[in-house]
């Protein structure tokens, strides 16, 4: 799937690459609104919606494509038939857990009330390996960096598609319902930025990973480089105060970091949904809208 830069919703105004040489000031117009945000959300990256002249065309693509993993892709991948319902149920509990470290056990357990008899948890783990083999899903692994102080760092990965309309596909919903549910839209939102975060890290030579420690610290994407830079993002949909967490989580993981044994990060960003405009704090961390950013 495309990023919004690549698709044109992306003013492309900051580039990550810049971000790296920490400029002193940044500036852009956002001009993604909240719907038009929720409408890419469930649109996704794919080049055919794009050709699409109405937006009910654009979004059934999603749907489509949907339809096509659970009913025959997961099963032709390796030639194991797979159950479309049961597909079903493991992708809705996927969705549901955007940006979590959810293991088999709580996926089964999500889905266990809907399954007509007992599925072990290699069950579970087929569907998920058929569904990284036609890259649907794709997890981001945890980062590992040396810190002051020895709080253990929590190693699984996190759950992610490889594009937010599958997610909203296997939820049954569209950009109305977002609107209705921001905690629903905060989450695919999420998946939405590590598509574009991982395309643009891609085309720097770099890999995005997850931070979390066993004390609930926790940082949604590290954008790590081969030469050793590395920027720490926090996502957020907008407003205030979700902004104001997200920079105190970054300012948190900084101070912790070993700067004796490793670089200190090269930028704090805060990667937002809505906002009017991209800037940089007094702090120095930046707050930029999704719709501004390119590789």
């Amino acid at each position: 799937p495309m990023s919004l830069w690549e698709s044109g919703d992306s003013t492309g105004e900051i580039s990550l690459s810049d971000l790296f040489l920490m400029p002193d000031k940044i500036g852009a117009l956002n001009k993604l609104t909240l719907p038009m945000l929720a409408f890419v959300v469930c649109r996704g990256g794919w080049p055919k919606a794009l050709q699409k002249k109405t937006e009910k065309a654009a979004l059934l693509q999603a749907t489509e494509y949907y339809k096509a993993i659970t009913n025959s892709d997961i099963s032709r991948v390796d030639n194991v038939k797979r159950d479309a319902e049961r597909a079903k149920r493991i992708m809705r509990s996927y969705a549901r857990h955007q940006g979590a470290q959810a293991s088999i056990a709580t996926i089964l357990a999500d889905i266990s009330t809907n399954e007509p008899e007992d599925v072990s948890d290699e069950t579970i783990d087929s569907y998920l390996t058929a569904l990284r083999k036609i890259f649907v899903i794709e997890d981001m692994p945890a980062w590992n960096p040396n810190l002051r102080s020895k709080t253990a760092i929590r190693t699984s990965d996190t759950r992610y598609f490889v594009d937010s309309s599958i997610a909203a596909a296997a939820l049954g919903i569209g950009p109305k319902d977002l609107i209705e549910d921001l905690n629903t839209f905060g989450l695919l939102f999420e998946t939405l930025c590590v598509r574009d975060l991982r395309v643009f890290a891609d085309a720097l030579g770099g890999t995005v990973y997850h931070f979390r420690d066993k004390n609930g610290l926790e940082c949604d994407a590290v954008i790590h480089l081969k030469n050793g830079n590395y920027g720490l993002v926090e996502i957020k949909l907008g407003g205030d105060t979700l902004i104001e967490a997200g920079a105190l989580t970054l300012t948190s993981l900084a101070g912790k970091i070993d700067t004796t044994k490793m670089k200190k990060p090269a930028f704090l960003m805060v990667l937002t949904g809505v906002g009017d405009f991209a800037y940089r704090r007094k702090d120095g961390i930046y707050v930029v809208p999704i719709g501004c950013l390119k590789d």
